[in-house]
Parts: C-alpha cells; sequence; structure tokens
C-alpha cells in the first residue's frame, strides 16, 4: 500500500493537512529550544502539528490585520503606489517589518504569558 503523506521539514503529515508558515515553524523551534516538556508532550499526544498550525494561523491573521491598519493610517494607498511606485513600495515594505517585528514581540509575550 502506497502512503500518501506529505514531508514537513521532519515531520511526515497526513493528506490535506495545510502547510505549516513561518510563524509555525517558528513556534516549533522555540519549542524544541526553550521548552522541550511541551514539545514532547504536543508530540506525544499527538497534538503538535495542531499546534503549530494554529499558532501560524492566529499569526497571519494578526499580522494580515495590523499591516492593513498601519498601512491605512499612514496613507500607503494604491494613489500613492500609482503616483510614484517605488516610494509605495519602501512603504510597504517598511510597515511589514516593523509589523513582523510587534508581531513577534506579540507572539513571545503571549507564550510568556501562558507559561505562568
Amino acid at each position: 500500500m502506497k502512503s500518501h503523506t506529505t514531508c514537513e521539514g521532519e515531520y511526515l503529515l497526513p493528506p490535506g493537512s495545510p502547510q505549516i508558515g513561518v510563524w509555525g515553524m517558528g513556534r516549533l523551534r522555540f519549542l524544541k529550544q526553550h521548552h522541550d516538556g511541551i514539545y514532547t508532550g504536543l508530540l506525544l499526544f499527538n497534538k503538535l502539528h495542531h499546534h503549530m498550525e494554529e499558532t501560524d494561523r492566529s499569526a497571519n491573521e494578526m499580522h494580515d490585520r495590523l499591516v492593513k491598519q498601519h498601512a491605512e493610517r499612514e496613507g500607503a494607498t494604491e494613489e500613492l503606489k500609482a503616483q510614484d511606485q517605488m516610494a509605495g513600495m519602501r512603504r510597504m515594505n517598511d510597515i511589514r517589518k516593523r509589523v513582523e517585528e510587534v508581531s513577534l514581540q506579540e507572539l513571545r509575550s503571549t507564550r510568556d504569558h501562558r507559561r505562568r
């Protein structure tokens, strides 16, 4: 019988599993490096993949929401991009980078709060 699993890093995933993105994989690295007990527990109870999916989904939602809010507040509009494409791209790249830093800090503080 042929297996229909896919390989994600060092894990075999069942068919139809969503791909784990940068936030979920970052959570995996964080758990392996700093919370081996939590990592092992999630792995043993077959909840690691779900945990990574949930982390990735919620972090992506937060990131997208913050990028949109900052872009609206700072006037990074399609009009600006049409007038000066490079300026529009620079502004959006700057916003994305700042939001990424905020998102990482938020995820860390949420994780630290959950541990207490």
